[in-house]
């Protein structure tokens, strides 16, 4: 039964996928881009609740202070941002290091609502500071190679934001090496599964918890350095990509990595879909609210059957 509902699935998957390739090809294809970028956020995002056990409501914020980094490094220095990618990252992980060892240690036990209040004021904290150190206005690097474009017969799109596809597959993919093959990955997997019983058997779970929220920042630093390659920077460009972080999330189900993927695909091409549309381009930015409270709903009425 299972199977023939799987089959079901894909086949009304690929059709639509058809349809859509026929009647309009660049909505998958920037419905395939915006899900990279959507993905690329989301799963530091998905790896800290999977593991972590706490929502950040800070996570866009550190995309955007990894951002500003970004930005000051390269303005200095000249540096292109690929290559400030990796100190980029280095600090982003001492700074969520030391975000977690000062604030969300002490919270992991309190009420999930403390825990959320705790990570919002540091969001609202974040964003006030970027607003007092480099006011609103947006901050913008241009670069050659993000114009870049292909033309298929009449078909032309940019290519360019493909990056982000890349480098949502390379997190999960690198994500999975690292929890299966890796002894501190293997470590932080069974405190995410049970932290009780992962301490009984040796494990240090304060340690577990600040390596990944380490891993998690440095991984929105990598993202935040990207960023800046395609879009203007402010102190409150984070906050969206918090919300639809946890959209998909919530999609996906918890701990589901790979599945972020599946639901970011959704939500790009949804919204891409509705932006084909002049009656509808509005809406689009209003379409994960629909994605996620139909999916709950979906959840609970398959809950109450079973």
């Amino acid at each position: 039964m299972a199977n023939k509902r799987n089959l079901t699935a894909g086949m009304v998957i690929a059709a639509v996928v058809l349809g859509i390739l026929v009647w309009r090809p660049t909505v998958l294809i920037y419905g395939l881009q915006a899900a990279g970028l959507y993905a690329s956020v989301a799963i530091p995002m998905g790896l800290i609740l999977g593991i972590v056990h706490i929502v950040n409501l800070a996570h866009g914020e550190f995309m955007m202070v990894a951002s500003y980094l970004t930005y000051m490094i390269c303005r200095s220095t000249g540096m292109d941002p690929y290559l400030a990618l990796v100190p980029v990252a280095a600090i982003t992980a001492a700074f969520g290091f030391g975000i977690y060892k000062l604030t969300i240690r002490r919270a992991l036990k309190a009420p999930e609502l403390n825990q959320l209040i705790l990570t919002f004021g540091l969001a609202i904290l974040l964003t006030q500071a970027a607003n007092l150190l480099f006011t609103s206005q947006t901050r913008k690097l241009s670069f050659d190679y993000v114009s870049a474009s292909v033309d298929i017969g009449e078909l032309s799109f940019g290519v360019y934001n493909f990056v982000f596809v890349a480098l949502a597959l390379f997190m999960v993919l690198g994500l999975r090496l690292f929890l299966a093959r890796t002894k501190v990955g293997k470590a932080a997997l069974a405190v995410g599964q049970n932290p009780r019983g992962a301490a009984i058997v040796g494990i240090d779970v304060d340690r577990a918890y600040a390596l990944t929220f380490a891993l998690a920042s440095a991984l929105v630093g990598m993202m935040g350095a990207v960023f800046i390659t395609r879009s203007s920077i402010f102190p409150a460009v984070g906050s969206p990509f918090t919300m639809k972080s946890f959209c998909l999330i919530a999609m996906a189900g918890v701990g589901n990595i790979p599945g972020i993927l599946a639901s970011s695909v959704l939500l790009g091409v949804s919204e891409n879909i509705l932006k084909a549309f002049r009656g509808t381009r509005d809406w689009a930015d209003i379409v994960f609210f629909v994605l996620i409270i139909t999916v709950i709903l979906g959840r609970s009425i398959r809950g109450k059957k079973t």
